[in-house]
C-alpha cells in the first residue's frame, strides 16, 4: 500500500513520579497526497506521535509503515517542519535549505536546483543571500518549508508549524500551505491544538483524547479544495467545528 499505516502505536516515558502512558493503541491510515491534521490536549502525545513518524523515538509496540516498507529510524522519505523554525542563524536562506539536502544522493547542480525552486515555491525568491535574523518569523518559518519541500519526501511531519507567527501570517501561511502541497500533491500530518487549523487544511482530522492518547474519531472534511478562508464561516464548516470541540471537551 502507499501511504502511511499506524498500527497499534504504544508509547510511555519512565519519569520521576514513575510509567508515564503517553500513546494507547493509536492506529490509522494515510493515503499518498492525503493531508491529514491531529488535533488534541496540550501533552496529549500529537508531537510524540510525530517524532516516532520521524525517527526520533522508537514506540514500546505497534508497526509503522511507509508505502509497505517499516520505519525504524529516520529517513529521507520522511521530513519534519518544527514549531520554532529550526534554522542554522548562521547560514543563508539558500544555506539553511541546502542543508537539507546534504545527505542525499543527488549531484550539486541538482540540490541547488532544488533548493531554488523550494524557495520560488514559498515565495522568497530575492531572500536567498539573507540570513535568519534578518527575516519576519514568518519568513523564517517558509525557510524551514521550503527546506522540507527540497527534500521531496514522501511524508512532510509538520509539529504547529504556525504556533510562533500572528494570527494574519498564520493565516496566510495556511493558505500557502494549502496550495503547495495540493500542487505537489503532498502527503502532510500535520499537529495543531487550533480546530479551524486542522478542519481548514486536512482532508481528515483524527481527533486524539487527553493522555494517554487514544484516537477518539476520525472526522472527513467533505469540503472541497481549493479553500478560502471565508469557509470558516459557512455552516457546514461551523458544524464540523462544534462536533470536533464537543468530543475534545467530552475528553478532558
Amino acid at each position: 500500500m502507499d501511504g502511511l499505516e499506524v498500527e497499534s502505536i504504544c508509547k510511555s516515558f519512565t519519569t520521576a513520579q514513575g510509567h508515564l502512558p503517553v500513546i494507547d493503541r493509536i492506529s490509522f491510515r494515510q493515503a499518498q497526497g492525503e493531508v491529514v491534521c491531529i488535533v488534541g490536549a496540550s501533552g496529549s502525545g500529537k508531537s510524540t506521535l510525530l517524532r516516532i513518524l520521524a525517527g526520533l523515538e522508537l514506540p514500546d509496540s505497534g508497526t509503522l509503515r511507509l508505502d509497505g516498507k517499516s520505519i525504524e529510524g529516520p529517513g529521507p522519505e520522511r521530513a519534519m517542519i518544527f514549531q520554532q523554525f529550526g534554522l542554522m542563524p548562521w547560514l543563508t536562506v539558500l544555506q539553511n535549505v541546502l542543508f537539507g539536502l546534504a545527505q542525499g544522493n543527488v549531484s550539486p547542480e541538482e540540490k541547488l536546483a532544488r533548493a531554488q525552486d523550494a524557495i520560488e515555491r514559498v515565495q522568497l525568491k530575492g531572500f536567498e543571500h539573507y540570513h535568519p535574523k534578518a527575516l519576519s518569523g514568518g519568513m523564517q518559518q517558509r525557510v524551514g518549508i521550503a527546506r522540507a519541500l527540497a527534500v521531496r519526501p514522501r511524508l512532510m511531519l509538520c509539529d504547529e508549524p504556525f504556533a510562533s507567527v500572528d494570527a494574519i501570517t498564520r493565516q496566510n501561511m495556511q493558505t500557502d500551505l494549502l496550495n503547495i502541497v495540493t500542487q505537489q500533491q503532498a502527503t502532510v500530518l500535520l499537529v495543531t491544538h487550533d480546530i479551524e487549523e486542522a478542519l481548514f487544511l486536512g482532508d481528515r482530522v483524527l481527533v486524539f483524547s487527553s493522555r494517554p492518547a487514544r484516537l477518539l474519531r476520525d472526522v472527513r472534511v467533505p469540503i472541497s479544495k481549493p479553500r478560502a478562508h471565508e469557509v470558516r464561516v459557512t455552516p457546514e464548516f461551523q458544524s464540523l467545528r462544534g462536533m470536533v470541540w464537543n468530543l475534545l471537551q467530552a475528553n478532558q
